[in-house]
């Protein structure tokens, strides 16, 4: 048994992964969480019959952490495979929903793009290298058209960070595919070299990885981890200051952290404290100890989303829903970001007889339309829906769920912010970072960092 005791301050997927991993090397763990659950955003309601996510809808399988965890815990036999027709997505251009092509039989038959802009791709292995960090935009721009980024990549954005590919960085928003271009000199050649890699380290490309939740959704992986962590898991706990001081070994330092439970205040000695929270009320607990990157962590923007979850009977919707959904770019000026097509995912998230549709408002891209009420929100919903897939009539089941702050945006800087983290780490030796506005936004970054995480931890 290790002699450590670690704080893990934020009980979200990152926050409790680290400290799974960290339980099953025999370290002792404690998890401070705020809210009355853990979990983070990824919370499951049940409703009548309906399944609604108000945070993550699904995740992809692109690493082998998922397995490991998810038998040790028990959840194998309740994860879901997404239907495969979940394959099929869809774009928006000219009023009209076309498939996006994954094979390049398809991208030619396509009528997503003109023939110009797929011509403008033959371009792409000749194109050199940025003397300079780019956002998305710029990158993808030089290197594959302008038809190209406004009818996939912004999209795609907007579907993935609620994001403006306009402002993300590409180094730090899409190290992948910066990498590409370092590395190989292109995208054409880094997808070739690139597939090799993946398939040495067991991993899988986004693009190609399986989609799954679980019988009661996306929720049961944070509450299975929790159960699994037991009393180690504390709830309603504010932390309030990290102090620093001399290990009692004389070797590094141990920490103290404060924080209040139920209105009283409460003290824990820590070996290690791992900060699971995202950067704004990271940076008010580094203020202290790192005032200028607790300054650059409050400025990391995180846009305004509401979630509209539709139910409506089948008849009601005018299209067959055969595949994931769609998305929207921004130059077809629509009030929504895209519609994911949940009960044609997974089973249980609609009565029967009915589809359930989780519509996207707001992010990076328009976010002045949090400021309208849920009724005017609904209203451009079922307006939208209505011209894009013909639902038509009043909906069976209605909910507006609105995240103020959604999703860490990795914005042109972004690397020069993770290097002061770095360098954070660096001078005090035991206090880790570990949120997803670092290292990667999707569940399974999450996964894959909280178990690094643990892995540093227990080697140091």
């Amino acid at each position: 048994m290790s002699t450590k005791h670690v704080v893990v301050i934020g009980g979200g997927i990152s926050g409790l992964t680290a400290a799974f991993w960290l339980k099953q090397n025999g370290v002792a763990v404690t998890v401070l969480e705020r809210d009355a659950v853990a979990g983070g955003t990824m919370r499951t309601m049940q409703d009548g019959g309906w399944m609604v996510e108000t945070g993550p809808n699904s995740a992809l399988e692109t690493t082998p952490v998922f397995g490991e965890m998810f038998t040790l815990l028990g959840l194998t036999r309740d994860r879901l495979y997404a239907n495969e027709a979940s394959n099929n997505r869809y774009i928006l251009r000219n009023g009209q929903l076309h498939p996006l092509p994954m094979s390049p039989p398809a991208f030619l038959r396509s009528r997503l793009w003109t023939v110009p802009g797929k011509l403008r791709l033959l371009k792409e292995p000749f194109v050199g290298r940025a003397s300079r960090e780019e956002t998305i935009a710029e990158f993808v721009e030089r290197r594959l058209g302008r038809e190209f980024l406004d009818y996939a990549i912004n999209p795609f954005v907007a579907g993935v960070y609620a994001g403006n590919p306009e402002q993300l960085s590409v180094r730090s928003a899409f190290p992948k595919l910066y990498a590409l271009e370092e590395k190989y000199g292109g995208l054409i050649r880094g997808m070739i070299g690139g597939a090799r890699e993946r398939k040495k380290r067991a991993e899988v490309a986004k693009d190609r990885a399986r989609m799954f939740s679980f019988v009661r959704g996306m929720q049961q992986f944070p509450d299975a981890l929790a159960s699994h962590l037991g009393m180690a898991v504390q709830c309603h706990c504010t932390v309030t200051a990290i102090g620093v001081q001399p290990s009692a070994q004389g070797t590094g330092l141990s920490f103290v952290v404060d924080y209040t439970l139920a209105g009283r205040e409460s003290r824990l000695e820590a070996s290690d404290v791992v900060l699971a929270v995202p950067s704004y009320a990271a940076a008010e607990l580094l203020q202290a100890h790192a005032p200028d990157l607790a300054q650059e962590l409050r400025g990391v923007y995180y846009p305004p989303v509401a979630e509209v979850f539709l139910g409506y009977r089948e008849e009601q919707c005018g299209r067959a829903l055969d595949g994931f959904g769609y998305l929207i770019p921004a130059v077809e000026k629509r009030t929504i970001l895209g519609t994911i097509w949940s009960s044609a995912l997974f089973p249980g998230r609609a009565p029967e007889g009915h589809c359930a549709l989780t519509t996207f408002v707001g992010g990076s891209r328009q976010p002045e339309l949090l400021h309208r009420s849920d009724a005017e929100i609904l209203a451009l919903v079922r307006s939208e829906l209505g011209a894009i897939m013909a639902v038509q009539g009043e909906p069976a089941y209605a909910r507006v769920i609105r995240w103020d702050r959604a999703i860490p945006q990795y914005n042109l800087g972004h690397g020069k912010i993770m290097a002061m983290v770095d360098a954070l780490e660096a001078s005090h030796p035991g206090l880790v970072v570990c949120a997803n506005f670092r290292g990667g936004i999707a569940v399974g970054d999450c996964v894959r960092n909280g178990r690094d995480v643990a892995e540093r931890i227990v080697k140091g």
